[in-house]
């Protein structure tokens, strides 16, 4: 396996009857499902670009560009109602029964999500920051307000505020990182995407429609998801504080939470080694089968 995989190496298209998905494939194995978050410029390789190389190691990994975010073809939806069935569409098209599922922030949602209403299609989940929901610190967390004040008045100024707001250590905030994102987050249909997600205005309608809505939320239905489940987050993530944890380390049935210490948002970024190692000892962890012999 090599250690250096790059972006023309792993790129795929999937044709679907909803337009073109497209996706990064590295290694063998098992397969192994990555879901990216939100925010300006992102893509799920370069959220999992770093992580690759290790988990191809051990499994057939699978990078899904999420539609709406400026690599997949976008279907017209509002890109969060989008992922979903995205996921489904992407796992059927390639004939793939179940799958263990990494997810990043709203990805870890969408997996989440699918995983409930799919039982059957997600064997273990793992999500990073973003699952449930505030307790004890306010919201929108910081990084969330930085976010909408970059896609309402996108400036560079801006984009590099919410930035540090994603990380511990502002020094992983390079110039590179800096124009890779601001290209993509400033090309027009990509921008305009962004805006109906986090726009003020957008922002604050889907949390009054959220609250009048018959149907419960995601984190209310944390109890009916059956994979086995490990927690990972920055403890000191600005754009989703450490107590949204609470929530769901409760409510799902069989979960484990590990939080990283001096370690923003990104986790899989700012404490990469740990939190492979981590990663990487519960998804090949062997399911319990013992009969509780020599048990105390």
């Amino acid at each position: 396996m090599p250690t250096e995989l790059t972006y023309d190496s792993t790129a795929r298209e999937l044709a679907t009857d909803q337009g073109v998905l497209r996706y990064h494939e590295a290694g063998e194995g098992p397969p192994l499902l990555l879901l990216h978050g939100s925010g300006p410029g992102v893509t799920g390789w370069r959220n999992y670009r770093g992580n690759l190389p290790v988990l191809a190691e051990h499994f057939r990994c699978l990078v899904l560009e999420f539609p709406g975010f400026g690599v997949s073809d976008p279907t017209g939806e509002h890109p969060m109602l989008a992922a979903n069935a995205a996921v489904i569409r992407f796992l059927d098209g390639l004939g793939l029964r179940e799958v263990d599922v990494i997810g990043n922030s709203m990805g870890g949602i969408v997996a989440a999500q699918v995983a409930i209403a799919h039982p059957g299609r997600v064997r273990r989940l793992v999500t990073i920051g973003g699952l449930g929901r505030n307790l004890f610190s306010p919201a929108p967390g910081e990084g969330i307000r930085l976010l909408m004040e970059f896609t309402d008045e996108p400036t560079r100024e801006r984009l590099v505020r919410w930035l540090e707001s994603m990380v511990y250590d502002p020094a992983l905030v390079t110039e590179e990182l800096i124009e890779e994102r601001w290209a993509l987050a400033t090309e027009p249909a990509t921008l305009e995407s962004a805006r109906r997600m986090y726009g003020k205005a957008a922002f604050t309608a889907a949390m009054k429609a959220a609250q009048a809505a018959d149907t419960p939320p995601y984190w209310a239905m944390l109890h009916r998801l059956k994979a086995k489940t490990l927690i990972t987050w920055g403890r000191d993530d600005r754009v989703s504080p450490v107590d949204m944890a609470i929530l769901p380390m409760r409510a799902i049935p069989d979960v484990e939470l590990h939080v990283f210490p001096d370690c923003g948002h990104w986790v899989m970024i700012e404490q990469k080694t740990a939190w492979e190692s981590v990663v990487l000892a519960f998804l090949t962890r062997k399911d319990d089968s013992g009969s509780g012999e020599g048990a105390a």
